[in-house]
């Protein structure tokens, strides 16, 4: 029997639509892989609910009393995705060999886990999934997301191209991240940073299960400024510039209108006057803004609190089923909790 010990971690909010069929899926691939004498008949699902307000967690938690793979981590509160991944690996270094994290939503393929797994023992530290294409998304997510990769390309950000979160990471890797206590943690910029040795698993991404997307355009676009912010001071750099080029301008303007003043023509000239002022006027708040928002992080980071609280801990629990035994009346009406082995 394999040794090797595989949590797969996955972030949830609001997915009672999708995660009966993602533990349905995903308990079928632990399966072949036990089989297989690939991983430890051990190995566990690690839900972590991020303060859904649907039946997420209900869900989670009858799984967990019928289903010996599945366990589940309920946050206090909605922390956002990257912050809830981040709680889930931090359970499963304490206990796993490796550790690979997924969406809920299936639109990732499941069946390349193995192949994560067969990289892991060729000795593969971090094994990367990434997609071969983005035919799955609209034309808009598609120009953004390139135009991210290819903005952080330029800022020095070394990030994997068309990779999010479908990952295989080793208990060193596992281990190494838990020494990052940044309030931001970008995921997907940190991890080419602890080096150790790394690959790449291609595959077709499919559509959403179920459900709605939880990263509309407003959640993209803050994930996308972290990312900046979080590894670059170039927006700062770049205002700075921008000010010795204005600068720069502002004296030649200055001699053009000594020299008008000298031969006579000095008619006011409103229109360069009001594009003058909101021209700069706009410069200012936005180079204001961009440092604000620096200054801003460093307030967070400074405070020192945590990212998140933990209202159940079904991972790490010495006795899990006292939590599912009180509960058992919402959790399974009218049956008696059947004690998993």
């Amino acid at each position: 029997m394999s040794h090797t010990l595989l949590t797969i971690v996955v972030p949830c909010y609001e997915e009672q639509e999708v995660i009966n069929k993602t533990i349905e899926q995903l308990t079928i691939q632990l399966n072949k892989l036990v089989e297989e004498n690939l991983i430890s008949d051990k190995s566990k699902l690690l839900f972590v609910d991020d303060g859904s307000k649907d039946g997420t967690w209900t869900l989670i938690a009858k799984a967990c009393a019928t289903n010996r793979y599945v366990t589940g981590l309920k946050l206090s509160r909605n922390v956002g995705h990257q912050t809830a991944l981040i709680a889930g690996l931090k359970r499963a270094q304490e206990k796993s060999s490796c550790a690979i994290s997924i969406d809920a939503d299936l639109q990732d393929d499941i069946n390349v886990i193995r192949d994560f797994v067969l990289k892991y023992h060729e000795g593969y530290d971090v094994v990367y999934g990434v997609r071969r294409s983005r035919k799955t998304d609209t034309h808009f997510k598609r120009i953004t997301a390139q135009g991210f990769y290819r903005v952080m390309n330029k800022l020095g950000i070394n990030l994997v191209y068309n990779h999010a979160d479908y990952r295989l990471m080793s208990k060193r890797v596992l281990e190494e991240l838990n020494q990052y206590q940044e309030e931001k943690l970008f995921l997907r910029g940190i991890l080419p940073m602890i080096g150790f040795k790394t690959t790449k698993v291609m595959y077709d991404r499919k559509e959403r299960y179920a459900g709605d997307t939880k990263y509309p355009i407003k959640r993209m676009l803050s994930f996308a400024f972290d990312g900046i912010t979080s590894f670059s001071i170039a927006p700062i750099r770049f205002i700075t510039y921008l000010g010795f080029f204005l600068f720069f301008l502002g004296g030649i303007a200055g001699m053009y209108a000594i020299i008008q003043k000298i031969i006579g023509n000095t008619d006011a000239g409103w229109t360069s006057l009001m594009i003058s002022i909101w021209l700069l006027g706009g410069l200012q708040l936005m180079g204001t803004g961009i440092i604000g928002e620096y200054i801003g992080r460093i307030f967070m980071e400074v405070k020192k609190r945590p990212k998140y609280a933990i209202d159940i801990d079904l991972y790490t629990d010495k006795d899990p089923f006292q939590y599912l035994r009180t509960t058992t009346s919402t959790i399974i009406p009218g049956k008696k909790l059947q004690m998993k082995k």
